[in-house]
């Protein structure tokens, strides 16, 4: 695989950049199953994923005139068909709508991807899955995507009313990961419940009002985490309806964020099931 020649935009308004423009105006409104990649290392997942063939490719390149030079074989393990511009800061800014000193910034097309049935389907005997409940924040779900990459996560499940993990910030903050850990968005947090019990996993709801200790989840060979929406947690009618762990903490603070609790109990369960 040899990198695309460069091709030199002096015009913001050029049409094969278009897009890229005004990302952040665009950024919760959608692209019509296109996303924004930012930065190297978001950069070097997303021509991993390019590579896996499952459903995530590359489109277009876009780099600042002072970053080409040291990014000659991350490109080169892009196909020779994925246009590779270059531009002056002035113009660089002028398109992406900010000044975007990283300077790297790719558009990517996500095809259709699997559904949670098919996804648990494709996974091993052995298996992490995290889900999640109506997570609305970009920043938390890039967090636990982020999260779900460090300690081997398998898949990630969310319900319907779950923020889209392919927007710009949530990418970003995931470093890219939400780019190569496959996942599914779809449906409600009974159905997700069900899914996952159907497909043999112990599934453990996380609550500051948990039975059991995270430090006492016992190792499973399909062990499922269970989060819920920032601030409210999860409701009581999914907490009724499966086991609920904790973490514990110094008393007179409501709760964890949702990304650290996550994080915390994923290292848990990773080391008790000899994952990490």
């Amino acid at each position: 695989m040899g990198a695309a020649p460069l091709i030199r935009i002096d015009d913001p308004s050029d049409p094969r950049i278009a897009g890229l423009v005004s990302i952040k105006e665009r950024d919760l409104i959608g692209r019509e199953g296109r996303f924004i990649a930012e930065g190297t290392v978001v950069l070097r997942l997303l021509a991993a994923a390019h590579r896996s063939g499952r459903g995530i490719a590359a489109e277009a390149i876009l780099l600042l005139e002072s970053r080409v030079a040291g990014l000659g074989d991350l490109l080169a393990k892009f196909p020779p068909e994925v246009p590779v511009y270059v531009a002056d800061a002035g113009v660089f800014d002028a398109i992406a709508g900010f000044n975007m000193h990283r300077g790297v910034l790719a558009l990517g097309r996500c095809d259709q991807l699997p559904g949670g049935d098919a996804l648990l389907a494709r996974l091993p005997a052995s298996s992490l899955v995290l889900a999640a409940c109506g997570i609305s924040n970009h920043d938390n779900m890039g967090s636990l995507f982020r999260n779900a990459a460090a300690f081997g996560v398998d898949a990630v499940l969310m319900d319907q009313t779950s923020c889209d993990p392919m927007y710009r910030k949530a990418i970003r903050v995931s470093v890219g990961s939400v780019l190569t850990l496959p996942f599914a968005r779809e449906g409600t947090a009974a159905e997700l419940i069900g899914r996952l019990q159907a497909a043999g996993f112990a599934l453990w709801g996380l609550s500051p009002r948990g039975e059991t200790d995270v430090a006492e989840i016992p190792p499973a060979p399909r062990t499922a985490l269970l989060v819920g929406t920032e601030g409210e947690g999860l409701p009581e009618a999914i907490l009724s309806a499966v086991r609920t762990a904790r973490i514990r903490q110094r008393p007179g603070l409501d709760s964890l964020n949702v990304a650290m609790a996550a994080g915390i109990a994923l290292h848990q369960v990773a080391r008790v099931n000899g994952r990490i």
